[in-house]
């Protein structure tokens, strides 16, 4: 019978890493953690080195930069993750700019060595390692030396029961990374794109062995808590997707919180479907949103709001206000201009899960494209699908507002093909009538339910929104003339 050897994973303290390790950092590997200047490397190595570091596992961070260990350390103390009761007992940093002078490799290795037997510590970090080379190519040594001692340091530093990492400013291109990469057992890329006047920092796991880490490239943002990476993830099936599982066919109604669009519901929004309410600015959908929420707090339901352009200090709506004043919804706001969707995903899925919330109003997708970096515009329906498939899993009943520009005579309900991805469409429009414009809702579609195909005629008062009772029956084109036709729809 053969036992096989188990991988000891160390918690690495930065959110979202260790989904991309695939549950951690290996124990006792030898890493990289490689980019360009001012990607975040040192701040990924600290926030590592600070969760992980204590008397029993102790940290020795090794300096090459003509930066001094102090200056470093000014700067860290910035993080909340930062503890200065660590610093000396747990932490000791060592400057190896003295020993770089002479530009052998033998001699920084034996210094580090040194360090080691005399601190016995469990991570080991060297920052910035690619100095150590480009000190020792100005010297007789090359590319094979380099090698030689990568192989070295990484034997000596397993021997010891080190988990070491190796930072460095490599692009993937760079030939002097090649030995490195070769000996290493995981490596970390870090890099920052501009698009336009928006930055967007992500990483990647090139190489982890024996782990079955995440491919691809993932965002993550640098703020006073330190780095936080917001993994690309889809949520898993729903139940109802899963072979063997029940499947609900008549989920239960619940109130729009207007009860003459219930009527046109036939009995309100199924529980969990997802609702896109399209139609041009001033026919009403903020206001069905907050009378959504509204109606959640009659009914004891938690509730979420994400706003964009309009701002909670900007809605000149009373009803929302008390809402959020009595603690029955919270807001989700942005005002990032270079916004990732991994980054609005999160705080919409940590806030509704703090909140235990069961409605959500997403205000408006119009509005979320100018805050997005240019790259989520141009995948904005992958966007959206991520979002509406996470908020399926959670179970809570959506209302998701588009603007539309309104061209009378023609029927559209998206762009993008956005109204593909929800379970239900309420549109809403003007049409003249009389000489007047007069606002129409009607429900398109509700995916799996019944629903009435009535339009109706509503108006705007100081209640919200209340929707008539005549069907409006027009004539040809939806710009003609209508005439409206009494029907209980």
């Amino acid at each position: 019978m053969t036992d096989k050897v188990s991988l000891g994973l160390l918690e690495t303290g930065v959110p979202g890493l260790d989904t991309l390790l695939g549950g951690g950092l290996g124990e006792y590997s030898f890493n990289l953690i490689a980019g360009t200047p001012g990607s975040g490397k040192t701040t990924l190595a600290h926030q590592m080195m600070f969760s992980l570091a204590s008397p029993e596992r102790r940290a020795l961070f090794f300096t090459v930069l003509g930066e001094p260990p102090l200056k470093m350390l000014r700067y860290q103390q910035q993080y909340s993750f930062f503890e200065l009761d660590k610093v000396g007992s747990a932490i000791r940093y060592v400057n190896l700019a003295d020993d770089l002078k002479n530009g052998d490799f033998s001699g920084v290795l034996e210094r580090i060595m040194r360090e080691v037997e005399a601190f016995s510590p469990s991570l080991v970090f060297v920052d910035s390692f690619r100095s150590v080379a480009q000190t020792a190519k100005s010297g007789s040594e090359g590319i094979a030396d380099l090698q030689h001692f990568i192989q070295e340091l990484g034997t000596r530093m397993t021997s010891w029961q080190a988990t070491t990492f190796l930072i460095g400013e490599y692009a993937h291109v760079d030939a002097e990374a090649n030995p490195i990469m070769t000996v290493a057992d995981g490596v970390l890329s870090l890099s920052q794109s501009q698009q336009d006047n928006s930055i967007v920092r992500k990483i990647r796991i090139v190489k982890m062995r024996g782990q079955a880490h995440m491919a691809g490239m993932h965002t993550f943002r640098i703020s006073g808590d330190g780095v936080r990476i917001f993994p690309r993830l889809l949520p898993p099936l729903a139940l109802d997707r899963i072979p063997g599982q029940p499947v609900d066919r008549t989920p239960r109604r619940i109130s729009s919180g207007v009860p003459s669009l219930d009527v046109l519901l036939h009995g309100g929004i199924p529980e969990g479907h997802s609702i896109l309410v399209a139609g041009p600015s001033g026919s009403g959908k903020t206001i069905l949103g907050t009378q959504f929420l509204a109606e959640g707090a009659r009914q004891g339901e938690k509730g979420v709001a994400a706003y964009f352009e309009k701002g909670t200090a900007r809605l000149r709506n009373a009803a929302l206000a008390e809402l959020v004043q009595a603690g029955h919804v919270h807001i989700v706001e942005s005002r990032a201009l270079d916004l990732t969707a991994d980054e609005l995903l999160q705080e919409l899925l940590d806030t509704i899960v703090a909140t235990g919330a069961k409605r959500v109003v997403l205000d408006s997708l119009s509005e979320v494209l100018l805050y997005l970096a240019p790259e989520f515009r141009r995948e904005f329906r992958l966007t959206v699908f991520r979002i509406l498939s996470s908020l399926a899993k959670l179970g809570v009943t959506a209302i998701v507002t588009l603007g539309m520009e309104d061209r009378f005579t023609e029927l559209r309900f998206s762009e993008a093909e956005i109204s593909f991805l929800t379970d239900g469409i309420i549109v809403t429009r003007y049409v003249e009538m009389d000489g007047e414009l007069t606002k129409v809702i009607g429900v398109v579609k509700l995916r799996g339910c019944s629903h009435s195909t009535a339009l109706r005629t509503f108006q705007i008062t100081d209640h919200g929104i209340e929707i008539d009772g005549e069907r409006v029956r027009f004539d040809g084109m939806l710009s003609g003339h209508p005439s409206p036709q009494q029907d209980g729809g």
